[in-house]
């Protein structure tokens, strides 16, 4: 035998274990064997890393975004999310800093297509006198294409649209089938299962009496199921925006096709208080029995932070939070018709949403806001950029330039969404097993999913009843969070004698972001004799800070360098882990828990302008902030 077929036989005896007088067990013949293999992370079957995405992104083919500029259409937002450098609808090349792993493209529906025709001057725009209008209006250009896109927009919020276009670009129209195909065949070019996924999707855009109620939607599939229908639109005759209308579709969807599909509500600023319903009625119906029931089922996600505001909490809803100051929208619905009230306010936050739904829950069996937490950009650029040095904002007259901030977003007699408080967010991480449509979305279903505001932070979440700090000190911590409890997203297991639950959570920084600040725990519960509550714990923080008699962590500290757009990693933390139990639990009240996170401050997008371009900014506007994340919740029911 040649010293090679030693070695080779040395090397295989080693490795297997399972070789006697050169003969191969049976084991060995069969793949089993007798022992517990070697490698720990041999056969593991739990999500190891979480996968980067935008759930909600519009193209050149949403009659806004069009509208306003962009040219953009489905390739270019598909290559731009892969990580490849595309030319904006403003002639800027931009790129991420890193690819995003998914995506979710949500055209809006309602007149889906149109904003191309209409720029083109097609014949089934310009038959319509006011179609004919607004194409000479975009063509002379500057202020009176912008006067034609307000209008436009204008009249669809109004539900004024002309009859003829609605019916040019209704879901039975074959221009609307087209545009329909064109997205799918785009997102099948753009699928690549371990290494992007590309998801069919779309934006339900209700929006009564200007109300943002909107829906958007993610199909598990790919092009031969979605190819078997079309979109739902909101604009009578051929639509409605009552929400039982979406359930409806989506379960249409799923019996003719043999597909799965899923929604979620669109971040709740600007709905006048109607996205988190909790009264007899609300818009469409009420809230009965088949309403919990139904959204329930179709909506296990809600977008917490994006563009358009962060969506957490309220510091009028939380006043002993101190950190529920976010980047709040509070000024109006989407005409600024409206001026906001508490009342209002309570029916548009994450967190307050999550209370109410254990009330509901107790009065109906049903939670039907159990929903998991995720970050979108809902940018109408076809750019998902997050990032506050790379921030191309909500639409093209928005892009990068020195005059930018000076574009309020929205603009009324009743107040003003100045540019400043445009958000640079946000994203969603998900934990699946695999980068492929059906483990994504599967993982969204079971809501394993969490926020951020932009940067790519870590974060683990699970509950039980016995974690301990040894679980933490293994290699791979997540495999203790699985085998003795849940992970975020999921219901506690039964009750374990009279133990209080226990949660273990990790966090590591973004690889190119900021330090840690600290981690937090929010719970919220119904007593027994029916009172809502809250409470936000520090659980874990950076340096040789002090929690004070009720438990509160001092500020971490600012090096926010205004004049230069920058901070630094000296304070904070790169990891945050703690082994947490509840210190107020009460086994008769139904609860939940999720994770804060927050980083130390960096600037915001309008410093890096300020830098660039060197432009004075608002005296009133918010500098710096705490970049953060938010993890789905872990439930807690009583026992019957």
């Amino acid at each position: 035998m040649s010293k090679l077929s030693v070695a080779a036989l040395s090397f295989t005896i080693l490795a297997t274990g399972a070789i006697a007088d050169g003969v191969p067990s049976e084991e060995a013949a069969e793949g089993t064997f007798p022992a517990k293999p070697f490698s720990p992370y041999a056969n593991r079957t739990i999500p190891e890393r979480p996968l980067w995405g935008d759930s909600h992104l519009h193209t050149g083919l949403s009659l806004d975004a069009g509208a306003f500029g962009n040219t953009l259409l489905p390739d270019e937002a598909w290559r731009f999310a892969k990580g490849e450098q595309v030319i904006s609808s403003t002639g800027q090349p931009v790129r991420l800093s890193r690819p995003l792993d998914w995506m979710v493209l949500t055209d809006h529906t309602d007149l889906m297509g149109f904003a191309p025709d209409l720029q083109a001057g097609k014949p089934s725009v310009l038959a319509d006198p006011k179609g004919r209008e607004w194409y000479e209006g975009y063509s002379k250009g500057g202020e009176a294409a912008g006067k034609s896109a307000f209008d436009l927009i204008t009249n669809f919020s109004q539900m004024t649209l002309p009859e003829l276009l609605l019916e040019s670009y209704s879901p039975g129209a074959d221009a609307f089938a087209f545009t329909w195909e064109h997205i799918v065949d785009a997102a099948e070019r753009h699928n690549d299962p371990g290494t992007f996924s590309a998801f069919i999707g779309f934006e339900w855009t209700s929006v009564p009496k200007g109300f943002n109620l909107h829906r958007n939607v993610m199909l598990r599939d790919g092009g031969v199921r979605a190819k078997q229908v079309v979109p739902p639109v909101t604009q009578p005759p051929y639509g409605d925006t009552n929400p039982h209308t979406l359930y409806d579709w989506l379960e249409m969807y799923e019996e003719k096709t043999g597909g799965r599909a899923v929604a979620f509500s669109h971040n709740g600023n600007l709905s006048n208080g109607w996205m988190f319903p909790t009264e007899d009625t609300y818009h469409g119906g009420e809230v009965d029995q088949e309403y919990v029931d139904r959204r329930a089922k179709w909506e296990p996600h809600y977008e917490v932070t994006q563009i358009k505001g962060d969506g957490e909490a309220h510091p009028a809803l939380s006043p002993d939070d101190a950190f529920a100051d976010y980047e709040n929208w509070d000024i109006g619905n989407l005409d600024l018709t409206e001026l906001k009230t508490e009342e209002m306010l309570a029916g548009e936050y994450a967190r307050e949403a999550l209370k109410q739904g254990l009330a509901l829950e107790a009065k109906f069996g049903v939670n039907p806001y159990k929903f998991g937490m995720g970050g979108a950009t809902d940018s109408h650029t076809s750019l998902a950029t997050a990032e506050e040095e790379n921030f191309f904002s909500k639409s093209v007259s928005v892009e990068p330039s020195p005059t930018r901030i000076e574009h309020p977003f929205i603009k009324s007699e009743l107040g003003e969404i100045p540019g400043d408080m445009i958000v640079a967010s946000g994203y969603t991480a998900v934990w699946a097993t695999e980068n492929t449509r059906a483990a994504i979305f599967d993982a969204f279903k079971r809501r394993e999913t969490y926020a951020t505001t932009g940067p790519r932070m870590g974060l683990r979440f699970f509950g039980g009843w016995d974690y301990t700090d040894d679980d933490l000190r293994t290699r791979m911590p997540a495999q203790n969070g699985y085998d003795k409890g849940v992970p975020m997203g999921g219901d506690l297991r039964p009750r374990e004698g009279d133990a209080a639950p226990s949660f273990m959570i990790y966090a590591l920084r973004d690889p190119i972001g900021a330090n840690l600040d600290r981690m937090q725990v929010v719970k919220g519960w119904l007593t027994p004799d029916g009172e809502l509550d809250e409470k936000v714990y520090d659980v874990a923080w950076s340096g040789d800070r002090v929690a004070d008699a009720n438990g509160v962590v001092p500020a971490v500290g600012n090096t926010v360098d205004l004049e230069t757009a920058s901070w630094s990693n000296t304070i904070g933390s790169a990891e945050l882990m703690t082994v947490w139990t509840d210190p107020d639990f009460d086994p008769e009240a139904r609860a939940f828990y999720y994770v804060r996170v927050l980083e130390i401050p960096t600037p915001r997008w309008i410093v890096y302008d300020k830098v660039r371009y060197g432009i004075d900014l608002p005296e009133e506007a918010q500098l710096t902030h705490q970049e953060r994340a938010y993890s789905s919740p872990i439930w807690y029911t009583p026992a019957e």
